[in-house]
């Protein structure tokens, strides 16, 4: 999920650059929406993550 966000934001980086500024701001709410779910997903899995003993 966290290479989505990052695809997101290239995509989001260069549509600014050639103007695409409608483009440009829904792909980079994707990639923030992406990355938030990620860190969310990631603190989830760490505080109930089984640990072998």
């Amino acid at each position: 999920m966290l290479h989505y966000a990052w695809v997101f934001l290239v995509l989001a980086i260069i549509a600014a650059i050639f103007g695409f500024g409608g483009i440009a701001v829904a792909a980079a709410g994707i990639a923030k929406v992406l990355f938030f779910i990620f860190i969310a997903l990631f603190i989830i899995g760490l505080l109930t993550g089984r640990r072998a003993v």
